[in-house]
């Protein structure tokens, strides 16, 4: 017997315009008025800005000034230096950069909403008819559930970071999201165009961050044709179409790089060697690593996902879990052969996650989902509070205490009222208010009840701190400063500076001072910028050929927020 009892009036879906809404406040606080970080962030958007401004070899061999950087794939580096070539000029190239970040986002949340109403609307995930009527009708159910599952996908913790970064783990989770979507329209109705339409996508997501990960979720979508009893002929036939039309996706980079050789270098040997790196025998370290960050990466999707598979464990062969919970499996096997787990390789599991959350939200209890949203109304509304709070403290001075640990994280920061951040933080701490009203008041027994007040609190969180401590964050993560102090340093006649920064810095320098580092295949320059740790002696951090008589000191300095890392610039005296 199935294990949903649900009438109509549970089906009501969120209204366009706030699920609309909802994905404007979660992905604009954080791009706007936001430098690059000094992370992954801010190295690719220096390929990106690299790419807008430099030459055909550019776009073909990945680089950041000059450093190159041909490991993931181009594809996220491509969005971004197309929406400075064609926005820059409007928006200036770091928030035209992040149109792709925008265009990726959406992309994600669509996908996994269609993904998630194919699957509501089978009659193998409709609830049982009630004994006089009022059950709901299929296509309700399967809104209903998208929502759910668009609200837990926002929600997840994992996501919130990485989905405000211009970098191609923003855009894997999303083409997953779109896999997964092709596979549910695949698995729906298997033909050869569904499978040209699914090596799209696999093609698209091996352009983004190699092609361990597609393979992986080749396997999980074969894997799903024969635990449906599908004909192993036509699924065979229609995997070599998926890998035909992924691969024929990957040529259009790999050959003209390899016929065209930009800077006189193969991309095909440097991608597939970083390739090969993410791939080893499963350790102990990778499922410690697995258990420990996933707690609360996958938070709140995890629980929900989990009790579905027990909640469905009855019902034999359901689309709706065998698909989900196929990309899972892969998802988890692909953290574990991985030699040094990361939290952006995680990402792939959160879509496949969101999907079984929801169709586990059906069959939670009323008191468990009540007291989700205790949980969520208390320690959200806490979280937000003590931001308040903190941000009072270092504008006033009290509490003393507060202001003091607020302030002891930005060294040298002089913190000022910014009246619209302000005001925009005030609207939300009100909708906040009105979002918990709401639900208190009106009991509203709509199934994306359970999972509406944990989305809107964690956007309210990141909301407040992409507006009142903005300022703050890009002091403490931001090289501008430094790069400026660099080019004022800067003699007239600089012509190309040798470096071992760092590509997050390297990145920094080049766009914020316009600093003319050595190109791909090197050279000999006249001045050399150094970028290393007070402590640790020069003789064991820098190169031989950087030390010697024969530099000349011409600057040195740091970032006031971090107190090890340090810069000089030297000229060369000979």
């Amino acid at each position: 017997m199935k294990p949903v009892r649900l009438p109509a009036a549970a089906t009501l879906a969120l209204p366009r315009w706030a699920l609309f809404a909802l994905g404007l406040l979660y992905i604009l606080p954080g791009l706007i008025g936001r430098d690059p970080w000094k992370n992954d962030d801010a190295a690719s958007f220096g390929i990106m800005w690299t790419m807008a401004h430099g030459t055909w070899q550019d776009w073909l061999w990945p680089n950041i000034a000059g450093l190159s950087w041909p490991d993931e794939g181009p594809l996220a580096f491509w969005l971004g230096a197309a929406g400075i070539k064609l926005f820059g000029w409007l928006l200036g190239d770091v928030h035209a950069a992040r149109i792709g970040t925008v265009a990726a986002f959406l992309l994600g949340v669509l996908s996994l909403w269609y993904a998630t109403f194919h699957l509501g609307r089978r009659q193998d995930a409709q609830p049982l008819r009630l004994a006089f009527g009022g059950q709901p009708e299929p296509d309700d159910f399967g809104r209903t559930l998208a929502d759910a599952a668009v609200l837990i996908y926002l929600g997840c913790l994992g996501l919130l970071l990485h989905s405000h970064e211009t970098t191609p783990e923003a855009l894997q989770v999303s083409m997953t999201a779109f896999l997964l979507y092709r596979t549910v329209r695949y698995v729906e109705k298997p033909s050869l165009r569904n499978a040209a339409l699914s090596g799209l996508a696999i093609g698209l997501l091996t352009l983004t961050r190699g092609w361990i990960t597609p393979v992986f979720m080749m396997l999980a979508l074969f894997a799903c044709t024969r635990f449906l009893a599908q004909p192993a002929i036509r699924a065979v036939r229609d995997l070599g179409a998926m890998i035909a039309v992924g691969g024929a996706v990957t040529a259009l980079w790999l050959i003209p790089a390899q016929v065209l050789a930009p800077y006189h270098q193969q991309p095909l040997n440097a991608w597939l060697g970083w390739n090969w790196l993410q791939l080893d025998w499963p350790s102990l370290m990778s499922l410690k690593f697995l258990f420990r960050v996933g707690v609360w990466f996958f938070w709140p999707a995890w629980p929900f996902a989990g009790w579905a598979v027990w909640a469905w464990r009855r019902q034999r062969g359901v689309l709706h879990i065998v698909v989900p919970l196929a990309f899972v499996a892969t998802g988890v096997l692909l953290t574990c052969f991985n030699p040094q787990p990361e939290q952006g390789q995680l990402l792939v599991l959160l879509p496949p996650l969101a999907v079984m959350a929801a169709f586990g939200l059906l069959t939670m209890k009323r008191g468990a989902i009540n007291f989700i949203d205790w949980f969520s109304v208390m320690a959200l509304t806490l979280c937000a509070a003590v931001i308040w709070v903190f941000w009072i403290a270092k504008l006033t001075g009290w509490p003393a205490q507060a202001a003091k640990n607020a302030l002891k994280l930005v060294p040298g920061f002089h913190p000022e009222l910014g009246w619209v951040a302000f005001f925009v933080a005030l609207a939300a701490t009100i909708g906040w208010f009105v979002l918990v009203h709401w639900r208190v008041s009106r009991r509203p027994s709509v199934l994306w009840r359970a999972v509406v007040l944990s989305s809107g609190g964690l956007i309210l969180i990141w909301i407040l701190l992409m507006t009142l401590f903005l300022p703050d964050v890009n002091y403490s993560k931001s090289y501008a400063t430094v790069a400026r102090q660099i080019a004022d340093k800067l003699p007239a006649n600089a012509r190309c500076i040798e470096s071992n920064v760092g590509p997050a810095q390297r990145a920094s320098f080049a766009y914020y001072a316009q600093l003319p580092f050595v190109g791909v295949e090197g050279g000999r320059c006249d001045l050399l910028l150094l970028q290393d740790s007070i402590k640790v002696r020069d003789d064991r951090e820098i190169q031989a050929q950087h030390r010697g008589k024969q530099w000349v000191l011409l600057w040195e300095g740091r970032r006031p927020a971090d107190r090890e890392e340090r810069f000089r610039l030297y000229r060369r005296a000979d």
